[in-house]
Order: structure tokens, then sequence, then C-alpha cells
């Protein structure tokens, strides 16, 4: 066993040299903070050798160990000294190389558009970097798509709704200056001019009134009040207030709603959605069609679904009708009993801030539009 004193004598003459060295070493690694890690890697690497080498010599020299052996352990950690220094350059390489492959690779995003991993084998750390950086460039990708998508959807509204809005104000203007300049006079045809100007004023009133509510969607600002509502009280608000427009094109409107448990929603929101899915049906089904509104409960919660006879829409158009504009159609003039495109992308909007999911399929004669809706929670 080795005695108290020179086991403390072995310690002090390890230590002092180690302490040097690491002191020396940590001064050179803070002249070096911003430089290469290779070259930092290196300053370790020589630390930790001259550490070594230190306390073995100062032991062997405190130790009064013979010439011969004294000359045989230094050039052993001479020859651990290279080997160690060179696997600390070549590993010094390999993280500068790495490094600058990353770099690369980040430098060529502006040119290629999107980052691209290099193909040499990095460091798990700088592999796991090149790896966010992947995930990260994949999902700006797709924001930007989503970003020329909806501009694209914004000019076209605009431009729908610029030629929505001038058409009924130039026929509100020339039919006002014609009453006002005494072109017509006779009592029918004033009457006429008048019931004409009021339906382009409601129909103004009415693009209004969903651009406001669309602005209120796509800001977030649509504010919900929810409570429990029957699925029976959904369907027969929605169907009493189109009857008028079905009869005036000799729509057949038929509803059904199964018992079923409440969902919990705003009514009100949740009504003009429905409603904007039963007036699209009416104004896209022939006289003596049949549009549909049913309501029931599945596994997934609540369905409210209006089937039309519309003819179908073609599988191309399917993935567009809830898109802002979208009327399924290339003139800008549509017919008379036309809206404004607005009223699908609306009703997603409002089933979507319900965390519900609105969608569409060909069925039947038609088409059929489903909202679903999460039931509400049983209360006390």
């Amino acid at each position: 066993m080795i005695p108290l004193m020179d086991l403390l004598l072995i310690l002090a003459w390890g230590t002092l040299p180690a302490l040097a060295a690491g002191a020396l070493g940590l001064g050179v690694l803070r002249l070096l903070a911003g430089r290469s890690f290779g070259a930092m890697l290196a300053v370790v690497a020589v630390v930790t050798v001259l550490a070594t080498v230190g306390g073995v010599v100062a032991i062997a020299v405190a130790m009064f160990i013979s010439p011969h052996d004294r000359t045989v352990v230094l050039i052993v950690l001479a020859c651990a000294a290279v080997v160690g220094l060179a696997v600390a350059v070549w590993l010094g390489r390999e993280a500068t190389t790495a490094g600058r492959a990353l770099l690369g690779a980040v430098r060529e995003v502006p040119r290629l558009g999107t980052y691209r991993a290099p193909e040499e084998t990095l460091p798990a750390e700088l592999a796991a970097v090149s790896e966010e950086l992947t995930k990260v460039h994949a999902m700006l990708a797709e924001a930007r798509t989503r970003e020329r998508a909806l501009e694209s959807s914004r000019r076209e509204l605009v431009a729908w709704v610029s030629h929505d809005l001038r058409t009924p104000l130039a026929g509100i203007r020339a039919m006002t200056e014609a009453l006002q300049d005494g072109v017509v006079s006779d009592a029918e045809t004033v009457a006429r001019y008048h019931r004409q100007i009021g339906r382009d004023a409601d129909r103004l009133a009415g693009l209004v009134d969903d651009l406001f509510e669309l602005a209120r969607i796509q800001a977030g600002a649509l504010r919900l009040t929810l409570r429990q509502v029957g699925l029976g009280d959904l369907v027969a608000g929605a169907v009493a207030g189109v009857e008028a427009l079905a009869a005036a094109k000799g729509v057949r409107l038929r509803a059904a709603a199964a018992t079923g448990p409440p969902v919990r929603a705003d009514a009100e929101e949740i009504g003009r959605a429905l409603h904007n899915l039963v007036v699209n049906a009416i104004r896209h089904t022939p006289g003596d069609g049949v549009v549909e509104v049913a309501a029931y409960a599945d596994g997934r919660g609540a369905r409210l679904s209006v089937a039309d006879s519309c003819g179908g829409i073609p599988e191309a158009d399917l993935p567009r009708v809830f898109e802002v504009a979208f009327r399924g159609e290339a003139s800008r003039t549509p017919a008379p009993d036309r809206g404004a495109g607005l009223g699908l992308a609306i009703a997603r909007g409002i089933v979507e801030a319900h965390h519900g999911h609105i969608g569409v399929t060909n069925a039947g004669p038609g088409c059929r539009f489903d909202i679903h809706l999460p039931v509400a929670a049983p209360g006390p």
C-alpha cells in the first residue's frame, strides 16, 4: 500500500502540470473564440497530451527513476502524444469538413429555393441541425404555397365582387336617372323600376353582409355564443327561411331530422351556414327538382346534410367548391339569382370555427353537402 506522504506527493506532482496546461488551454480557447471548431478541438487535444506528459515527467523526476527508465517513459509518452495529436487533427478536419458542408448547403438555399441536406455524413449534432432545417424549409414552402393560393383567391374575389357591385349599381343609376329625367312616366314602368331598384339594393346589402362576415372569419374575429341546439331546430329554421325562394323556382323541399343528442353551437351562425347550403342547392337545382335537408347523429357526432338535383359537380371542381368566389362557371356575369360566390366559403369558415368539418360529394341526381359537428357533452 502506498504511504500517505507518497500519495500526497504524487497527487501534487501530477496535478500541478495538469492545472498549468488547463489554464494555458483555456486562455488559448478564449483567444480562438469564434474560430474553427477543428482548431478548438486540436487545442483540447494538445492540452490533454501536455497535462498527461507533464504529470508523468514530473512524477518520474520526483521519484528518481533511473535515466534508462526515464528515457523509456519519455519515449512511450512521445509516441502516445504524437498519435493523440494526429487523431485530434483528423477529428478536427472531419468536424471542419462537416461544418463547411452544412454551411454550403445553407448558402445554396437562395439559388435552389429550398434547403437540400449535404450528401456527406454529418456528426449527430450537425445531422440533427440539418434535419431541422429540412423540416423548417418544408413548412416554409407549404406556407408560401398557401400564401400564393390565398393571394390568387383574393385577386379573384376582388374581380368578382367589383363586377357584382358595379352591375347592380349601374342598373340603379340608370333607372334612377330615367325616373328623375321623366324618361319613363307610365305607372306600370315606374313601379317596375322601383321594384328592380329595391331588388338590386337588397342584392348589394346581401353582398356587403357576406363580405363583412367573410372578413370576420378570415381575421379570426368571429365570436361564437355556444349553447345546446337541437338538430330539428336547425333544420326547421333553415327550411323556413328559403320556402319562398324554392316556391318561386318550383323546387320541392324535403326536411327530416332524426332524434339525437344536441350539438353545442352558435345557433345563429350554424343556421347561417346551413341556410347558405340550402340556398346554394336551390339555385343550382332545376325547376321541379328536389332539395333534401336532413340531420342525424352518427358515430363521429352530428351531421347536417343538404342534397340537391344539380346534376353533380365535375370531379376537378370538387376541391375548389369552398374557395372564395368559386362559382363553377367561367363567365363573370352570373345569373340574376346567383350569389357572389361567398356563401360556401362563409359556411366552411363558420363550421371550422365550431371545430367541425364540411365536405361535398356527388350523390344521386346531384351533390350532397355534409356538415359534421361534435355533439354536446351531457349536462347535469
